[in-house]
């Protein structure tokens, strides 16, 4: 075989297995008819009925649950008032724009669980658990009834309303994966 044709069965054997692939990752996210704030809102609202002790212990990831729910609260109100520090315009016109499409697409978010939000105040890990998932819960009203320009997301850019909301639940959600229920 010629090594031009070695090569070139090569790549289209990659191109083939990274489509499939693609195609396994992008078919396993979840229902988009729950990807709203009303089911979101639904499941803060049987949260906040658990017993204190039961909230605290649901994180098992680096931070415990009220960092979560306040780390989750940031993102929706910088999604309002602005995000402290952006990436750049050429990240976020094609990696970010290009990640937000994909999690869109799949109807889940993957990404550091335990990466703060650039420039953003330090996570409280003393802040009472009730106190955290009552912000995040009343961020999301706020969200909902916010009738002003939103503020570009950090990494993804300019993000109409739907789409917005649409990331803040993949974002909660992708969080959940590190809580002991409600994943």
């Amino acid at each position: 075989m010629q090594r031009r044709q070695f090569i070139t069965l090569g790549l289209i054997g990659v191109a083939a297995g990274v489509t499939r692939a693609s195609v396994l990752w992008l078919s396993e996210g979840n229902d988009p008819h729950l990807l709203n704030f009303n089911n979101l809102k639904a499941k803060l609202n049987l949260m906040l009925t658990l017993p204190t002790e039961q909230l605290t212990s649901l994180s098992r990831g680096e931070w415990n649950s009220a960092q979560v729910f306040s780390h989750c609260a940031q993102s929706i109100e910088f999604s309002m008032s602005g995000f402290p520090q952006h990436k750049s315009a050429v990240f976020k016109h094609s990696l970010g724009a290009l990640a937000f499409a994909a999690f869109a697409t799949k109807g889940a978010m993957t990404h550091n669980l335990s990466e703060a939000i650039p420039a953003a105040p330090a996570l409280d890990p003393n802040v009472d658990v009730k106190q955290a998932l009552t912000r995040l819960l009343n961020s999301v009203t706020d969200f909902e009834q916010y009738q002003e320009s939103l503020a570009p997301h950090f990494a993804y850019g300019e993000l109409n309303k739907a789409d917005y909301e649409l990331a803040h639940v993949l974002h909660f959600y992708n969080h959940l994966d590190t809580f002991n229920s409600f994943s």
